[in-house]
Order: C-alpha cells, then structure tokens, then sequence
C-alpha cells in the first residue's frame, strides 16, 4: 500500500513541477478572469493570450500517463476478473462477485469519464462550458457520491432507504 500511495505522490509532484512553471509564464490578458470552479491547468490555458499549443501537448501527454495508463490498467484487471467470475459454476456466486464488484466500477467510472472530459476536450466554447461541469463533478460529485454508493451494499442501509421511500421492506 505504501509503494502504491508513494508512486501516487511521487507521479503527482513531477507532474506538478513540470507542469506549473510552463503554465505561469503563458501571458495572461490583464481582462480575464478565471472562468471554472476549480483553478486548474485547462482553465489557465483558456485564459493565455498567447500560444498555448506547447502547454496543450504536455498536458495531453500528461493526462496518457496520468488518466490513460491507470484507467487501462483497472480496465484490463476487471477483464481477468471479469473471466474468472463467469468461471464460477453457481449462477448466485456470480452474481454475489459482480454485485461486489460494481460499486467499484460504477465510482471508477464516473471519476475517470468526467476526468478525461476535462483534461482531453477540444478548444471550443462548448466544450469549454461542458468543462467546468465534470471539473466540478470529478472534484465534489464523485467524492460525494462514492460512500453512498458503497453504503448502498449494505443491506440495512437499503432497508432504511426503502423504508424512507415508504416502500414496505420484508423483515426477513
């Protein structure tokens, strides 16, 4: 666990001191502001007056080895998953490692497509709009919405919920 979190900090320093010195010397208009919720590397690109295509191909870069490279690796592991599940004989035990498995999935995929909507979307005013919505997701939503989805596996937190609902749950 500790290689994992120190490769995670280590990766996120280099991309940090790399990326921030080219960023900060892009001229600036004096008359734009910070259009985003969050101020990051796209929304400061957006903001330079001058030419942006060297910051754009590092962070396209970037984004392969800091977005592409991790979200293959999970991929290709649900797949060796994925291959031993339907190996199992009983349709319930199936069932039970999928379902264990989908918590997961769901939050991966949420934070990475919003992600790479943000870090790899075109120059254009409409993508620039559909950016600060996923900037704003994969920085509040998904964080907020991760333990809901892993407290919904919990079989008393659904009969609470479906109480809630005011649907009548089966005491069993």
């Amino acid at each position: 666990c500790w290689q994992l979190a120190a490769v995670a900090w280590i990766i996120g320093l280099v991309e940090s001191v790399v990326q921030t010195p080219s960023t900060l010397r892009l001229p600036f208009c004096p008359h734009h502001q910070v259009d985003d919720f969050v101020c990051e590397v796209p929304a400061l690109i957006r903001l330079s007056c001058g030419d942006t295509t060297y910051n754009e191909i590092q962070m396209a870069v970037a984004s392969v080895f800091i977005l592409v490279v991790p979200l293959s690796l999970i991929l290709v592991s649900y797949g060796a998953i994925a291959r031993a599940v339907l190996r199992i004989n009983s349709a319930k035990g199936r069932r039970k490692a999928f379902g264990t498995c989908s918590s997961h999935l769901i939050v991966v995929t949420l934070f990475y497509s919003s992600v790479i909507a943000v870090y790899l979307q075109p120059k254009n005013p409409y993508a620039r709009e559909r950016g600060k919505f996923f900037g704003l997701f994969y920085a509040v939503g998904t964080p907020s919405l991760n333990p809901l989805i892993y407290t919904l596996r919990n079989k008393d937190v659904k009969r609470a919920f479906r109480r809630l609902l005011g649907k009548e749950v089966d005491p069993s």
